[in-house]
């Protein structure tokens, strides 16, 4: 919402002069931005966990999947990159592949990218030829007597290379993984917060019936200070409960972060900042397009609010 918004600064001093504690002590702010995190996202998601980096959220999400299916292994695509945790290092391509390289537990699906990757614009099916890459990994791994526990995806790849899904993509793979008894996390740590405008969230793109199981977020959600959210169905979050282990952030949800939070979605709503993604996003992709036409060095401009790829290229054909 811009640097130094007087709203966000005013939230964090208004609170910060009467109480920020550990998140042991009970508050108000934390169930008020609960609530109106929720109304954000489809009904079933209505369990949250708050915390203070993408990476502690995507971590967790990792121990919330592997509690609930009992299962280990986890699907990733390529080039993705989820955190810089050592849990998020080991499923993060762009990542373990200059370290340590690739566990056993983790499996690398291609990118669902239409224009450069596998199977391209002019593929007669390629929404069902990604996701039965998928679907391959899943029955590869049960040879080895290996089990799925998640499939954990940014709703748009971004360090990959800003990829739009094919719409159909998430909705097949889901299926593929619910079937193998994992669960389908959907990282929304840079996507998330109306930046594709026409929705909240990035995955809403693929379509109003398709829900993940897990989503995270991050970096937006408070505009510079440090706080994250893990939202999850009541079916996971029990069976994690489940271990009498319980999940307890020192600083995720304090009473400071969370006035903040409820302050980014005011400003959202009362700026229009997803109608502002949409109106932006179209004059700079027009721009683009203009510039396409104009240098052949431009292969490909695609995106959806102001989140936007343009691939530079050296063969048109190839």
């Amino acid at each position: 919402v811009g640097h130094c918004h007087p709203d966000i600064v005013k939230a964090a001093h208004e609170q910060n002069q009467l109480l920020n504690t550990n998140s042991r002590y009970l508050h108000d702010n934390l169930v008020d931005y609960a609530e109106r995190l929720s109304k954000t996202l489809p009904e079933k998601l209505c369990i949250f966990y708050f915390l203070n980096s993408g990476s502690e959220a995507n971590d967790l999400a990792l121990r919330l999947a592997r509690q609930y299916t009992r299962h280990e292994d986890v699907i990733v695509l390529d080039h993705a990159y989820h955190g810089h945790l050592t849990s998020l290092i080991d499923i993060s391509p762009y990542k373990f592949r200059n370290l340590e390289g690739q566990k056993e537990w983790v499996h690398v699906a291609p990118v669902p990218d239409t224009y450069r990757g596998l199977y391209r614009e002019d593929h007669e099916d390629s929404v069902t030829a990604y996701a039965d890459e998928v679907k391959n990994i899943i029955e590869h791994a049960h040879k080895r007597g290996r089990k799925i526990a998640a499939f954990f995806v940014e709703s748009l790849p971004s360090v990959g290379g800003q990829i739009i899904p094919p719409a159909g993509y998430f909705q097949q793979v889901a299926q593929h993984v619910h079937k193998a008894g994992g669960v389908f996390i959907a990282d929304e740590i840079q996507v998330g917060f109306g930046r594709v405008g026409k929705h909240f969230w990035a995955f809403q793109l693929q379509g109003e019936d398709f829900i993940p199981d897990i989503v995270t977020m991050g970096k937006p959600i408070g505009n510079g200070h440090p706080l994250a959210c893990v939202a999850t169905t009541k079916e996971i979050a029990e069976a994690f409960a489940a271990t009498g282990v319980e999940y307890f952030n020192t600083f995720g949800g304090n009473p400071v972060s969370c006035a903040i939070g409820l302050a980014v979605l005011d400003v959202i709503e009362k700026e229009h900042l997803q109608a502002h993604a949409t109106e932006v996003g179209n004059f700079l992709m027009k721009l683009l397009k203009e510039q396409q036409i104009k240098h052949p060095i431009i292969g490909d401009v695609r995106g959806c609010g102001l989140f936007i790829g343009v691939d530079l290229i050296k063969d048109q054909a190839e």
